[in-house]
């Protein structure tokens, strides 16, 4: 299957900007040869969400840029530019998702050589491949694998602030229990419940709780920029018309006008929605980021609930 991050790749290569990258690959060069002791670590995140996690493992020890960091814009519209090679030729340590949900970083960071760099892919850490649902930061078990990777580049690049990294990475696990609390507790009440969603942006987080996700197809249609078949777009409305599903999952970054019919539809049928997003809202912490959109879930099962006459 042709993804849309695919579609992208090649509708916006980043060619364009090697001239620039080799341009900068001398001077590259020679200010990485000493880490000062007292220089912060320059690092560079493809998603702020995972910007956030080297901000809480590194403290004032790290600087860090985040590209994707926009709340209210569909991050699947991104095109690299020079301010994006600038940032990946002067950073030590680079995190991005992989599994296609960011190609344009690959192929900038193949045109920007630098054998210092130390890459994290979140795909790669998590067993995840093209193909597979790239919203990996949605799975419990994925930060703290980034985390711990995160955590043993901080080291080999500031060895004298391990026992920093090493108390920020534990604090950082710690804080991650109440989302594993939080998502035992949905599966307690919620697990087999059905619900439905227009992307599979909460893909992973859905399958921890347990909820039954329906309309899959429809799904991956519309996170593949694909139509979606007459028969799917059928089911999907009579899941909602006849209240076959508890809740509609969708991802507020990229409201089509199918998506936007599926709200209406929604809304008409008492049917109650959950908005997710793909990118950290400012403000919040991934952790808060996650817990807020678990209380809304939960809020919204329990209107399910009451809406199939259920004692609360």
């Amino acid at each position: 299957m042709t993804t849309l991050r695919a579609l992208w790749n090649r509708a916006h290569p980043v060619h364009a900007l090697s001239k620039y990258l080799a341009a900068g690959a001398l001077a590259l060069a020679f200010g990485q040869t000493a880490f000062a002791a007292d220089a912060k670590i320059p690092v560079v995140a493809a998603e702020n969400f995972y910007g956030d996690v080297v901000r809480q493992l590194g403290g004032d020890r790290v600087d860090v840029t985040s590209i994707l960091s926009n709340p209210d814009q569909d991050p699947h519209l991104f095109e690299a530019s020079p301010k994006t090679a600038r940032a990946l030729q002067n950073a030590s340590l680079v995190v991005y998702n992989g599994a296609d949900y960011d190609p344009w970083m690959a192929k900038l960071l193949a045109a920007s050589n630098n054998a210092k760099r130390t890459v994290i892919v979140a795909a790669d850490l998590t067993g995840k491949k093209s193909g597979d649902n790239p919203h990996l930061w949605y799975a419990p078990s994925t930060m703290p694998a980034v985390a711990r990777a995160v955590n043993a580049a901080l080291v080999a690049a500031d060895p004298s602030h391990k026992p920093a990294y090493d108390a920020n990475l534990a604090k950082f696990l710690d804080s991650l229990k109440p989302i594993d609390a939080r998502v035992a507790g949905l599966r307690t009440r919620y697990a087999h419940v059905p619900v439905t969603a227009t992307e599979p942006v909460f893909g992973y987080m859905s399958d921890a709780i347990g909820l039954e996700m329906r309309n899959q197809r429809f799904q991956l249609a519309a996170m593949n920029d694909t139509e979606a078949s007459a028969s799917d777009i059928a089911a999907f409305e009579r899941d909602l018309r006849e209240k076959r599903v508890r809740v509609l999952i969708y991802n507020s970054q990229a409201t089509e006008a199918l998506t936007k019919r599926m709200l209406k539809l929604a809304q008409q049928s008492n049917v109650p929605t959950v908005s997710v997003t793909e990118t950290q809202p400012g403000g919040k912490t991934f952790q808060q980021w996650m817990l807020s959109q678990l209380d809304e879930l939960g809020k919204a099962l329990a209107a399910g609930d009451a809406g199939k006459g259920k004692t609360q």
